[in-house]
Parts: structure tokens; sequence; C-alpha cells
């Protein structure tokens, strides 16, 4: 007689229990199974009050609360556990040991604490690992090097520390290893162990998040179906390794925020063909960019924010049509504007800031359009990697971590720009974000910067503006960060919307500057508007009638005072004789 085999998940409960729809299951099997059941909390829930030894209802099961009770040993047919996306709590039992037959373990997104049993190791048929984003912590136990059919190994988003298992070189059926956004740590020479180089089945690589340290593996080019390495948030040093051009399959490639120094080998430019993100943001980086960026590149996001590099921007970069994110910023660069960036259609932020860049503007017509379309927030990246840029608000930088993709942003601030702005860039209708601070810009502010309906932050502070502040901003209802200081900016600062929210740090620096929110030369000239007129008039009058006030309130506090204390000794000295008859007369003739 054959035994049929049902899955449910546990999301679902178990997403496989055969137990109770098999023809022959074990008594003893099922008994452990509601022995289990017990455990939790929320057992009277409607779903797990049908769950008994005649019941076939065994799906749909989540918000699970408790512990994993030591008679979970006793499932031994037991071939694909899944109880991810709970709220379980306790130690993971070391009796799953037992478990012989299992070829699938999720505990992922739980309350899990203790360590990772090396009784798991035992499990020699599974093929599926995933204890990720729990609060597990201690070493990870080598004894999982004895899994030799495991295919995913998700740990990440624990507290897991010390050096990563050589024994891990073991498991060369792995694609996909997942340890980040843990406490991974070892000393020179105990850095990522070399036996990684083994595992050639590798597709994905995600170590990022710990405290690593070394350098990056020459051999790591050797694990030609890699697709994501990501390492960033680590403390690796020394060289970039030219193997790792061999990556051919590789769409990721997140070094970011380590301390990796020398130049980057020009052979990356070769990679455009299949690398979709290269990120290397906040190293020690120096040299030139690669100069290579072939036709039909892949490139979508391209970010070195944080290096020491030097140089021109290459123009092969316009041959990569895809590109959304072009963060160059807090180098060394030395170049004019690359206006030929205008031709890259689907460029999202573009930011140059801190360089050396000089000359004139000269933008074109890249940001024009908005999608509409979308109903719920979207972001740039994918469920692997985050794109995410510095942003600088009052005066204040912070790191977006995820950019939506309406998010569209030009930031050249903090170089040398000349001349005048583009109108043109009052075309740019997707703007969310423009920052042109502190360079050497002069003459007006463009007019046609009305039409920048969406544009939520712009800052042109610290150059050379002159003229009024163009009273059509008033229009841009969207804006909630403006920064037009330490300019020559003259006459009335426009008045409505959103500018009654905006604060002196946004004005001064400009002399010639009037209205709210500054006091200086209010009602001066003949150009006051009429808000600004009826605002000094009440602030004028609110003085006059406090001066009034001020006058008389003290003579009527004191007569007050003297008239109560009379008032009560005379009303005391009635009460005290009986002499109250005038107020009974008073009180009959009202009636």
């Amino acid at each position: 007689m054959m035994m049929v085999l049902k899955i449910f998940s546990l999301l679902q409960f178990f997403t496989l229990f055969y137990l109770f729809t098999i023809t022959f299951a074990s008594t003893e099997e099922a008994t452990a199974l509601l022995k289990w059941k017990s455990t939790f909390k929320n057992q009277n829930n409607s779903l797990l009050a049908s769950w008994q030894p005649s019941s076939d209802a065994c799906s749909d099961w989540n918000n699970l609360t408790g512990t994993i009770p030591p008679e979970i040993g006793n499932l031994t047919n037991l071939i694909y556990l899944d109880l991810s996306i709970n709220q379980i709590s306790g130690k993971i039992p070391p009796q799953i040991g037992s478990l012989a037959r299992l070829h699938t373990l999720y505990i992922f997104d739980n309350n899990l604490n203790g360590s990772i049993l090396e009784e798991i190791g035992y499990l020699s048929s599974l093929t599926g690992l995933a204890l990720s984003t729990n609060s597990l912590n201690g070493s990870i136990p080598p004894s999982l090097g004895n899994l030799k059919n495991l295919n995913y190994l998700k740990l990440f988003n624990n507290q897991l520390s010390d050096p990563i298992p050589s024994e891990l070189e073991n498991l060369k059926n792995l694609t996909y290893l997942g340890l980040f956004n843990n406490q991974l740590s070892g000393p020179i020479p105990k850095e990522i162990p070399s036996s990684f180089c083994n595992l050639t089945l590798l597709k994905f690589l995600h170590l990022s998040r710990n405290n690593l340290k070394g350098k990056i593996l020459q051999c790591l080019g050797n694990i030609s179906g890699l697709r994501y390495l990501m390492m960033s948030h680590n403390n690796f040093s020394g060289e970039l390794p030219s193997s790792i051009c061999n990556l051919t399959s590789t769409q990721s490639l997140d070094l970011g925020r380590n301390n990796l120094m020398g130049a980057i080998p020009q052979c990356f430019g070769n990679m455009s063909g299949h690398l979709e993100v290269l990120d290397m943001k906040h190293n020690n980086l120096s040299g030139t960019l690669p100069t290579t960026c072939s036709i039909g590149s892949a490139l979508r996001s391209f970010n070195l924010h944080g290096n020491k590099l030097e140089g021109k921007i290459p123009r092969s970069l316009k041959n990569c049509q895809r590109l959304e994110v072009v963060d160059l910023g807090d180098n060394l660069l030395n170049d004019t504007f690359p206006m030929w960036l205008g031709t890259l259609p689907e460029l999202r932020v573009l930011s140059l800031r801190s360089n050396k860049f000089h000359g004139p503007i000269r933008t074109s017509g890249t940001m024009r359009t908005i999608d509409q379309t979308l109903k719920e927030p979207s972001y740039l990246g994918d469920s692997y990697y985050n794109d995410s840029i510095i942003v600088s608000t009052k005066g204040l930088e912070r790191e977006l971590g995820r950019i939506l993709t309406i998010f569209t942003t030009i930031d050249l601030s903090n170089n040398k720009f000349e001349g005048y702005i583009p109108s043109i860039m009052g075309d740019l209708l997707a703007l969310r974000a423009l920052n042109l601070s502190h360079n050497k810009l002069q003459g007006h502010i463009p007019p046609l910067f009305r039409s920048l309906s969406s544009v939520e932050s712009l800052d042109l502070s610290g150059n050379h503006l002159v003229g009024e502040i163009p009273p059509q901003f008033a229009s841009l209802t969207s804006l909630v960060v403006l920064n037009l200081s330490y300019n020559h900016l003259e006459g009335c600062i426009p008045q409505g919307n959103q500018f009654h929210t905006f604060e002196k740090y946004s004005y001064e620096g400009n002399d010639g500057l009037h209205g709210f929110p500054l006091s200086k030369g209010w009602g001066n000239d003949g150009h006051d508007s009429v808000s600004e007129k009826t605002y000094a008039g009440s602030a004028l009058d609110e003085e006059s009638n406090s001066e009034f006030l001020n006058d008389i309130w003290k003579p009527a506090l004191m007569g007050y005072g003297t008239g109560l204390c009379i008032g009560l000794s005379i009303i005391y000295i009635l009460i005290s004789t009986g002499n109250m008859k005038w107020l009974e007369r008073i009180i009959e003739e009202q009636d």
C-alpha cells in the first residue's frame, strides 16, 4: 500500500505533515504532534481546534507561540518542516537531530534563541536549512559541514559570532550561502577561509554586515557561476584582485564600506555586459575610473562614493543606457560637467558632490517624466540589493537605505561650478531633490523652476545668486526643504502655502531679503506685500495692547486685592455675630 504525502506549510503549520492524511499514520507520531500542539498558547484558535486525530485540517496555521518540544524527535518520518514566520521562542531541542529523513528545515523569522545545535549536522538528508531572522548566538557548528546534500544555508539576521568554520568547504552542492547581519569575525589570517573557493556551484554569497577581516580572496574568481557577491560593511583590506573580472555571471558586486585600497582593475569595465550593480562606496580606492563600458551594458547602479578616485568620468559611461544610479560623490575627480549623462533615459540619481568639477553646468533632458501609475511604493534594486544614497538636509547628512523609484535627485554641491543655473533644469519635472549648494554660481534663480512641481528639497545656498526669489515659488506645494542662504538675494520673500513653514536659516546671509520669517527691514520700502503689512500691523497692535495693559494692570490688581480683603473681613464679622437678616431680605425680594 503506497503512502500518500501531502505538503502543507506553517506559514501554514507544517508544509508537510502527512501524518493525518496517510492511510496508516502511526499513532505514536500523531500523539507527538498533538502533544506539540498542546504547548502553544493559542491552541484554541479555530484552526488549531480542528486539528484532531480524525481531522485533516492542518493548513494555514500561523501566529504560533510557545516552544518546540522535545517530542519533535518522535516524528521520524517527517521530511519537510516549515515553522517560519511565527512567534516561536526558546531553543531548538537537540532531539531534532533524530529526524533522519528530513529534507527541509525552515524556522526562520521567529524568536528563537540559544545556539545552533551540533545535532543539526546529523540531518544528512537535509537540502535546505533556514534559521535566519532569529536571535541565535554562538558559533556556526562545524558539524554543518556534514550536510553534503545541502543547497541552501540561510543563517542571516542573527547574533552569530566567531570565525566561519572551514568545514563548510564540504558543502559542494551549496548554491546559496547567506550569513549577513551577524557578528562573524576572525583576526587575520583567519579571514574568509580559502576553502570557500571549493564551493564551485555557489550562485549567491552574502557575507555583509559582519566583522570579517583580511583580503578579498584571489580564488573567488574561480566560482564562475557566482551571480551575487555581497561583502559590504566589513573590515576587508588590501587591493582588489583582478581575478574578480573572471566572474562572468555576476550581476551584483557589493564591496562597499570596507578598507580596500589601490586602483580599480581596468578589466572591471569588461564586466559591464552582465554586471548590473557595482558598489564599492566608502573605501580607500585610488587611481582612475575604469575606462571601458561596452554598448548594450547591463549596468544599472554605479556607486563609488567616498573614495580617493581622480581624473575624469570616462565618456564610455554613456553606453550604459540602463543606468539608474550614478554616485561618484566625495572623491577627487577633476572634470567639467558631463552633459552627455543626459542621454541616459533611466537615470534617477546623479551625485557628483564634493569633487573638483568646474566650469558651467550644461544639463540636458533626463528626468523629465513622472510615473503616476504606481499605487504602492517600490524601490530601486531587488530582493538582494537596495540602492542607497547620502542626502544633505538642513546641514545634516544622512543615508537613505532605500531609494523610491519616484525619488529622483541631482547633487552637484561642493564643487567649483560657475556661470548661470541653466533654465532647462526647470524642465526636469521628475526631480524630487536638487542640490547646487557651495559652488560659484551666479545670476538669477531661473523663473522656470516654478515648473518643478514635484521638488521636495531645493538647496542653492553658498553661491553668488542675485535678484529676487521668484514669487511663483509659492506654488511649489511639494517643497519641504528650502535653503537659499548665503547668496546676494534681495527683495520680498514669497508668502503663502508652505513658505510659512520655512525658518530663518533658509534665507540668512542675504542682506537684501525681507519678509517673514526675517524681521530685518519689515515695512521699510514700497515693495512690501499686503501680508507683510498685515503681519507687521498686527504685531504693532499686539505690542500697543501689551503696553496699555501693562499700564493699567498693576493699579487694578492693587484695588482688587484691597477690596477683597475688606469684603472678607465684613462677611466674617456678620457671620460671627449672627447678624445676617439683611441678606435674608435680599434673597426674599429676589424670589
